[in-house]
């Protein structure tokens, strides 16, 4: 089912944002700067249209969702029957290129974890070539490029870029 508008939070860096379903899916972001075309825009379409979740692998449940006082920074507790995730996004102010952070925290227990990022240039129109530089993904389409990087590998699933990892309650795994 699709989310509502409502259902989403805003992430920046006071130069472009994004936007995070509470189901722990980044839907909307534009690169470099706002007015940029989007390279994630489910949240006009589909998955397919591009886009970066990050979930438990079984059902879950979102417990709570805000930021932290006086800051841009989102975190989203997710619950299954094996534990309780936390995902903390945000987009630092930068000095040359935009990046976003989202780590990922145990909680409670231990949780499979699976992070799938679709890249679309251009509201969803462009398909990028992804290849791998060193421990790194890069989505590549004319002029416009995103790197992937993280403290897990990922691989290359049917035009997805794909991590599969495990949380354990104090362990914490970063994706960039």
């Amino acid at each position: 089912m699709a989310l509502r508008l409502e259902d989403y939070a805003l992430i920046g860096d006071t130069q472009t944002a994004g936007l995070v379903g509470y189901d722990g899916s980044l839907d909307w972001l534009c690169l470099p700067r706002l007015d940029s075309g989007a390279c994630f825009a489910a949240l006009l379409g589909t998955p397919e249209h591009g886009r970066w979740i990050i979930r438990p692998e079984g059902p879950a449940r979102t417990l709570r969702r805000g930021y932290r006082e006086d800051t841009m920074i989102l975190e989203t507790d997710l619950a299954t029957d094996d534990g309780v995730i936390r995902i903390v996004d945000c987009m630092p102010i930068r000095k040359d290129h935009p990046r976003v952070i989202r780590l990922v925290r145990g909680l409670q227990g231990k949780v499979r974890v699976r992070s799938e990022t679709v890249v679309r240039f251009e509201y969803g129109h462009d398909r990028p070539w992804i290849r791998r530089e060193g421990k790194r993904l890069q989505a590549i389409a004319g002029p416009n490029v995103v790197v992937l990087d993280g403290d897990v590998p990922h691989h290359v699933e049917n035009e997805t870029c794909v991590a599969g990892f495990t949380v354990a309650e104090g362990d914490e795994v970063g994706l960039r």
